[in-house]
């Protein structure tokens, strides 16, 4: 998917919403659990009463990995549902590592599982990164500034020489390993405040944006600081809407949740003369 087609996506949906599909067996409801494949029917029933509102799904690689053989059945069948949708997918798995085995990582979510894109851990360098940008079409999105606690360990250290922080360093260098085309950057809602200095650095790349709803960031503050001529966000919920029920209605009390969002982002690009 093109940057061009993603925003038109955004301009369809009216909305800019990203589900994390964080979907914890544990946390299911219960009658699910006595499926076949208890995940995989929780993320068909989300995506059935959720694709219409959003633009994006995110499943997190470790609820999937961590029940083994079963967990990765149940993503490769949610990845391959999810292809009969217009909506762009992101496999959230921070990948890592020397370029060899970057290289692996890449063919198993862009050839093997389809996704759409893969977030990406910078630490290791461009050698650890540039496997996942050879695949046209498809997205790197990179770990730029999040929205943990211990964001504050290292993301904020201050070279005392070019007096920037680590994560601004981070976006000056690998804002040319790729382009605004195959490469967006993870930025915590928790830091939109932040967002202003980061929109300098890199103007036009989409910014991927957790910690919208259950981790207490403002969409507000969010597209106040961080939208572009061309929307440039990617804002997502996952808690706060998969898991607004734990009874029967739980699809419908997605799906209010997910409208409250995309109705609220409906204005706000209304506002920008988006749409």
């Amino acid at each position: 998917m093109t940057k061009e087609e993603i925003f038109n996506l955004i301009q369809k949906k009216r909305s800019f919403l990203c589900i994390g599909l964080d979907s914890d067996i544990q946390k299911i409801p219960d009658h699910l659990k006595e499926l076949d494949d208890p995940v995989f029917e929780f993320n068909k029933a989300i995506i059935d009463a959720t694709h219409k509102l959003t633009v994006a799904y995110k499943p997190n690689l470790a609820f999937y990995e961590s029940l083994g053989a079963d967990g990765w059945q149940s993503l490769q069948k949610t990845i391959a549902y999810l292809k009969k949708f217009d909506v762009f997918t992101i496999a959230d798995a921070k990948r890592g590592d020397i370029g060899n085995t970057s290289s692996l990582y890449a063919r198993a979510f862009f050839e093997t599982l389809d996704f759409d894109s893969v977030t990406v851990a910078p630490y290791m360098g461009v050698d650890s990164v540039s496997p996942f940008l050879t695949y046209p079409g498809k997205w790197v999105v990179l770990l730029a500034l999040t929205s943990n606690k211990g964001a504050f360990d290292f993301q904020f250290i201050k070279n005392r020489e070019t007096g920037k922080m680590l994560f601004e360093e981070v976006l000056e260098t690998s804002k040319d390993w790729g382009s605004e085309n195959n490469m967006m950057y993870v930025v915590g809602a928790t830091k939109a405040e932040n967002l202003t200095d980061i929109r300098k650095i890199v103007p036009n790349h989409f910014l991927l944006v957790p910690g919208v709803g259950a981790q207490g960031g403002s969409l507000q503050e969010v597209v106040k600081y961080g939208m572009n001529d061309q929307c440039g966000l990617l804002v997502n919920s996952s808690r706060g809407i998969i898991f607004a029920s734990k009874e029967q209605d739980f699809t419908e009390k997605a799906a209010s949740e997910a409208a409250k969002l995309q109705q609220e982002m409906e204005l706000l690009l209304t506002n920008a003369s988006l749409i």
